[in-house]
């Protein structure tokens, strides 16, 4: 008998249940128990309804398991949820009412202000609302939230900022990958040799998420932090690899060849170097002029990690710099699942 926790994946057909798949299937603590999908593929083998999108066919693992409705009557207590927005904020609810630690990647429940969205790394000390959510709501289980993939590009940079110096103000312009828009995604013909300067709601994500990151836990209450963000999101052609332009203003004086020292010794705090997905290294700088890029930098540390190059002197704010992050890994399903790595170590996850 396996001594893993059993996890279940909710939608698990989709392009982000598919990188759940992918992560957990030989994940040291997290067993696959339980998959989901929609009623076309619900009593068929896994293998035989999925379109799979990644490379390779679906693993043998699941293959023949067989695709269950999205009911909260699953044997696994931990769930990884892929399901779209539509149907996110009213499933996930019953299943935590039933008793289900649902690790969600969909947006409903971000900034929800008894459900903590959570990156171990910025913020994990958020875990201490799920009490007050339980209460609050009359549930037996919680929902965790991961952040928005373009919010997830830049927020740790952004973080180990506002702790230091203090961030007064952001200004943020977002290169999106066109797998952040899902599979089929943006049309071929809108997309090549064009760039897409709107992506619906995304610019809003951007400037609230963060101060909610950023923000503090107090006695059952998230208090945001109080710099000011302005963004513009916009699509270009890169298959995979969100990447950002920042210009920060901060409370405090600080100049670029100091930003780039603190960003150089940053450390990863100590109870999340043993978690099984932390990459060796997930905070990078690259002195190069022409980095951070796409191509190059959005697989490090298997896709964990963020790129961080060109922080120079900003002639308007204080200081400005490139970030990316792989925005279907850790902006997605591999953030999550370090989210249910983080809930295991604090003792949170359901026995």
């Amino acid at each position: 008998m396996s001594n893993k926790i059993p996890v279940g994946i909710l939608a698990a057909t989709g392009s982000v249940g598919q990188r759940f798949i992918m992560h957990l299937i030989d994940h040291p603590w997290f067993e696959i128990a339980a998959l989901t999908g929609s009623d076309r593929t619900v009593g068929r083998p896994y293998g035989e309804g999925v379109n799979w999108l990644l490379d390779g066919d679906p693993p043998a693992e699941v293959a023949n398991m067989i695709v269950q409705p999205t009911e909260p009557n699953l044997a696994p207590k931990v769930l990884f949820s892929a399901l779209p927005t539509s149907d996110a904020r009213e499933v996930e609810a019953k299943f935590a009412e039933a008793g289900y630690a649902v690790l969600t990647n969909a947006s409903p429940y971000r900034m929800d202000p008894y459900v903590p969205l959570l990156i171990p790394e910025v913020n994990m000390d958020h875990t201490a609302m799920i009490p007050h959510q339980q209460k609050e709501y009359g549930w037996k289980g919680y929902i965790v939230a991961n952040a928005n993939c373009s919010t997830t590009s830049i927020v740790l940079p952004m973080k180990i900022l506002h702790e230091t110096y203090g961030l007064h103000s952001a200004v943020v312009t977002t290169m999106q990958a066109i797998s952040g828009a899902g599979y089929p995604g943006v049309p071929s013909l809108d997309i090549m040799d064009n760039i897409i300067p709107y992506i619906g709601g995304e610019d809003g994500k951007l400037e609230s998420e963060p101060r909610k990151l950023c923000g503090k836990y107090v006695d059952g209450k998230f208090e945001f932090a109080d710099f000011k963000v302005s963004a513009q999101a916009n699509r270009v052609p890169v298959i995979d690899g969100h990447m950002a332009s920042v210009s920060v203003k901060f409370n405090q004086s600080a100049s670029a060849e100091e930003v780039i020292a603190l960003f150089q010794n940053w450390q990863l705090p100590d109870v999340l170097q043993n978690l099984p997905t932390m990459p060796e290294q997930v905070f990078i700088y690259r002195t190069e002029p022409d980095r951070p890029q796409p191509r190059k930098d959005r697989d490090s540390g298997n896709g964990l990690a963020w790129t961080v190059g060109g922080v120079r002197a900003c002639p308007v704010n204080d200081v400005r710099f490139m970030s990316i992050a792989h925005n279907t890994l850790r902006g997605a399903a591999s953030g999550s699942v370090l989210n249910a790595e983080l809930l295991k170590v604090q003792g949170l996850l359901p026995g």
